[in-house]
């Protein structure tokens, strides 16, 4: 779903009713029987002060603190000037003084319920009370729109020509999402006011979301045109450019959109996306702070601050940023996505399984969820005794809900393949070759996992070596290498480093991959030093906790695996779960040492059939 722009100048989220060139009073009342108002009609039925004018002028500029002492001097000069008292209105609208705004609105209705503009002014306050960061506005703001779209519509019946009135209504619609109905009152305003800088502005944001950059930037050319001081149009225009990959071009209108409304923080959060194509992480780190300080509630500030240090390696940095959302906004379903698919690279398995619970909790059968879930059992799995795993109610859990999300989406392989990692826990082998050929990366990597899990290990890795060959860009290529480390695949988690480091990555992020591949190698060899002199020692249970943090660390790692098989074949009263994994980490084992002599390749998988047999006859008795 696309996100709209929840603050940028005063009317990008459809918040201002800034006249841009419209002469006022446009701000009109109901016509005189017989006549139409057009929008530099007399409305008043008197002959207005000549000094309204500059007044009015400083409004359609944007010069809002300049028009409301123009407009206060009016009201001391004549304090029943209906027409000042509603300049002044907006022009404190425009600044967010909306109580003062709302209370002239308010004494201007009671003595006159048909003025149009009055009641314009009322949805404009009412929408830019939307700004807020309030809960307890947040949480009305159903309400508080459907209040703005009825006084918006007031205001156009009142006044059927009026462009301020049809421009607030466009401006509402937008908001409420209804982007069709929304431009045809930014054209009707258009048609009424050539000059309506705003409404060129909002139909051009519009225009820009459907996609047709080049028509939306006319648009916020000619807005600009009419009325340099849209700080709307600048930020359109700006994020107009960044799509076409005009950076530098980008960058300038967003300054300018900045300097004209440094509280705004969509535009914060574009000139952060502008910094971070320049390859400049601090600035856009600086941007995406301020758009995060100035609207907490939204969630783009912290998914992309976390993208900058996902893509550093910093995970547990990525992860304080999107916790620092996630309090501001607990209910995001992709904040905590990230939070839990960081916490499984970080190989936090158990943190990872709460957190896609929640997930699945609030959307059920989440694929992306379901994934994480499951492989996030996978892992925990390799450290732990699978038997134990396989009795426990996540295992029977993550399968039903495995066999939901697959009714769901029947096409999705990663789902399957899940599945299949799953299935090997308790030695079940689902035939992938049934499951069909990958056709993204992102399946090819779960594909080579898939296969690990099945023990086809010269298989996976020549699968996801293959992905890698096929990179060109260091930024992809990092991604491998860390989905490969995060599935333990050291080897082509070392080559993908490497390669990034031949297609100009940064040097830092290649050192900080090569130096977490070097610490899970020696980790894994040094717990099996360490299981094997345990097992010297008959204490049993430790080295078995050993090897399977070792094999956790580095699943390749054949000695660890005939270190487990063989401990807990030694075991003194072995279960059945304990013969059963023994027969599969021989054979694991057997599999990762294709240059094995075949003598010893029969002796152990015959060891591995009787361990099997021996295995199910306990289970029988059980």
């Amino acid at each position: 779903m696309r996100r709209r722009p929840k603050s940028i100048s005063l009317s990008v989220v459809g918040l201002s009713a800034i006249l841009g060139g419209i002469v006022l009073p446009a701000y009109a009342q109901a016509p005189a029987p017989g006549g139409q108002v057009g929008s530099g009609d007399v409305l008043t039925g008197q002959v207005r002060q000549h000094t309204a004018i500059p007044a009015e002028d400083l409004l359609s500029q944007g010069k809002y603190s300049d028009a409301e002492d123009l407009f206060r001097q009016l009201l001391v000069a004549n304090p029943q000037d209906t027409n000042a008292s509603v300049g002044l209105g907006l022009a404190l609208a425009k600044q967010f003084k909306l109580d003062a705004a709302d209370d002239l609105f308010d004494r201007v209705l009671t003595a006159d319920p048909n003025n149009a503009l009055a009641h314009a002014g009322k949805a404009t306050v009412t929408l830019n009370r939307l700004q807020s960061s309030s809960g307890s506005i947040r949480s009305q703001r159903d309400s508080l729109l459907k209040y703005a779209e009825d006084e918006s519509r007031r205001a156009c019946q009142l006044a059927p020509a009026s462009a301020e009135a049809h421009y607030t209504l466009g401006a509402v619609l937008r908001e409420e999402g209804k982007t069709d109905e929304a431009a045809s009152e930014f054209k009707t305003a258009i048609s009424f006011d050539g000059k309506n800088s705003q409404a060129f502005s909002g139909l051009g944001r519009i225009t820009l979301e459907k996609g047709s950059i080049g028509e939306a930037m006319e648009y916020f050319r000619r807005a600009i045109e009419l009325n340099s001081g849209n700080s709307t149009a600048h930020f359109g225009l700006g994020s107009a450019l960044l799509q076409q990959g005009q950076i530098d071009d980008a960058i300038k209108e967003l300054n300018i959109a900045l300097y004209q409304f440094p509280n705004s923080a969509p535009v914060h959060l574009a000139m952060g996306d502008a910094y971070q194509r320049q390859g400049n992480e601090a600035a856009a780190l600086k941007e995406y702070q301020a758009a995060a300080t100035i609207k907490p509630e939204l969630p783009d500030p912290y998914l992309k601050m976390a993208d900058i240090r996902e893509n550093r390696g910093d995970l547990e940095l990525a992860l304080a940023d999107l916790r620092s959302g996630l309090a501001q906004i607990p209910y995001n379903i992709d904040l905590r996505m990230r939070i839990a698919d960081n916490l499984l690279k970080l190989e936090k398995s158990d943190d990872a399984i709460k957190n896609y619970k929640v997930i699945l909790g609030m959307s059920p059968n989440n694929p992306q969820a379901v994934k994480g879930l499951s492989q996030a059992l996978y892992i925990k799995a390799q450290k732990t005794a699978a038997g134990a795993l396989l009795a426990s109610n996540d295992y029977d859990s993550a399968l039903k809900t495995l066999d939901e999300a697959m009714k769901l989406n029947p096409d999705d392989m990663e789902l399957r393949l899940a599945q299949a990692k799953l299935m090997s826990l308790s030695g079940g082998k689902l035939d992938l070759s049934k499951i069909g050929d990958p056709t993204s990366d992102g399946q090819r990597i779960a594909y080579a996992e898939a296969l690990m899990a099945q023990g086809e290990f010269q298989k996976a890795s020549a699968v996801v070596a293959d992905v890698i060959t096929r990179m060109n860009d260091p930024k992809q290529t990092f991604a491998v290498a860390d989905l490969a480390l995060m599935i333990n695949d050291l080897d082509n988690a070392e080559v993908a480093y490497r390669k990034a480091q031949s297609l100009s990555g940064t040097p830092e992020r290649v050192q900080r991959g090569l130096d977490a591949v070097a610490k899970q190698r020696k980790i894994a060899i040094d717990d099996v030093k360490v299981g094997d002199e345990l097992i010297n020692k008959r204490q049993y249970d430790g080295a078995i906790e050993r090897y399977r943090d070792a094999i956790g660390t580095n699943p390749k790692l054949a000695d660890a695996r005939f270190g487990l098989a063989r401990t807990l074949e030694k075991k003194q009263k072995p279960t059945f779960n304990d013969l059963r994994d023994a027969a599969q980490q021989y054979l694991l084992y057997v599999a990762l040492k294709p240059d094995l002599p075949e003598k010893d390749k029969q002796k152990l998988l015959s060891t591995a059939d009787k361990l099997s047999e021996k295995a199910d006859k306990l289970a029988q008795k059980k």
